[in-house]
């Protein structure tokens, strides 16, 4: 049983946001799309997103109709990772750079982007401290604890006043041991030139994998037995992933069919920042949503206009001159043996 030392608990809660999640629940991490620097005469034909628990793809459609080409930097900014003694987050792939197994092309080439990686504690600049002791960057990950703990003592009491650690203790078996555990918080992007060809299209398209996060049971349910669909929870969650009656009556009947059979549901979500496509400027002409649940007996629910039932296990949008106002929020419940 891990716990926090009382020097360690107060510089965790001054060095990281407080998290209202359960310590069995996994976060997610909204990772999104392109970010460019605005070019006069680029306009956005198309984006098709696909949304699904083990990918997520785009590919747009970018056609510049001025007489000049025009190169501008595109970027692509990955979701802020922050270390936590008592909290998890989804990562796809912790004991690599790439941690979310991100990958681009241009016309159908593989474009190589450079990274652009900073850490941070309490909104203090730390890279280059935590490169100069041969630290990695990423606050996930057994080398990066690998590290930390051939670091002088000296130097962890430093850090932990800084809110660059804390001090967790625990009892293996074999008496109590204290381990120093990351709390910074890594901001990476990955970003290139590119070049849009005057008087034509332009295809980019990039694909990684999506972070999911997921708790045992329902973190939207209340405690009221009669009502279990209430509660300050409830409204918020109905308002993020737009819970319908269809959906919460199908819910109602997998929770009491759970419970039937001493069981429980599970309860994932995936989170994609829609809203960075405003950043280039300009309505998208057309774009198109498909959202793959993965399984035809999870239960989905997700915000959207004109959504349709497309597959067994598929739902998708499509919207002309689209900006996009709000991002994409995906609830699925199942049942774990699913």
């Amino acid at each position: 049983m891990k716990r926090l030392s009382a020097f360690g608990l107060a510089a965790a809660f001054a060095a990281v946001p407080v998290m209202a999640h359960a310590n069995d629940t996994m976060a997610e991490l909204a990772a999104g799309g392109l970010t460019f620097v605005y070019a006069d005469n680029v306009q956005m034909q198309s984006e098709d997103l696909f949304i699904s628990p083990k990918e997520v793809r785009v590919d747009y459609v970018f056609h510049n109709d001025g007489d000049k080409d025009r190169t501008t930097v595109v970027a692509f900014p990955m979701p802020d990772i922050e270390g936590s003694g008592d909290f998890m987050v989804s990562v796809p792939n912790p004991e690599s750079d790439n941690f979310m197994n991100f990958s681009v092309t241009v016309d159908g080439k593989p474009v190589k982007p450079e990274i652009d990686r900073h850490a941070f504690a309490v909104d203090v600049d730390i890279t280059d401290l935590l490169k100069e002791h041969g630290v990695p960057l990423l606050p996930f990950g057994a080398a990066t604890g690998d590290v930390l703990s051939t670091l002088p003592k000296e130097m962890l009491a430093d850090w932990i006043e800084r809110g660059i650690v804390i001090a967790m203790e625990y009892d293996d078996g074999s008496g109590w041991k204290t381990e120093y555990v990351p709390v910074w918080r890594l901001k990476t992007t990955y970003w290139w030139r590119t070049t849009f060809p005057a008087g034509r299209d332009l295809k980019v398209a990039h694909r990684y994998t999506p972070s999911v996060g997921a708790t045992a049971g329902l973190g939207f349910v209340g405690p009221d037995d009669n009502d279990p669909f209430s509660g300050e929870s409830f409204e918020r969650e109905k308002q993020r992933f737009c819970f319908d009656d269809d959906f919460l009556r199908a819910v109602g009947k997998r929770m009491d069919a759970a419970e039937a059979q001493q069981s429980y549901l599970q309860e994932s979500w995936i989170s994609y920042v829609l809203t960075t496509g405003a950043n280039w400027g300009g309505t998208i002409g057309r774009f198109h949503l498909t959202v793959d649940k993965g399984d035809a007996d999870t239960l989905v629910s997700f915000c959207g206009d004109g959504v349709k039932k497309t597959g067994p296990t598929t739902f998708e949008l499509t919207a002309s001159d689209f900006y996009p106002e709000r991002n994409i929020d995906i609830a699925l419940i199942r049942h774990p043996a699913d």
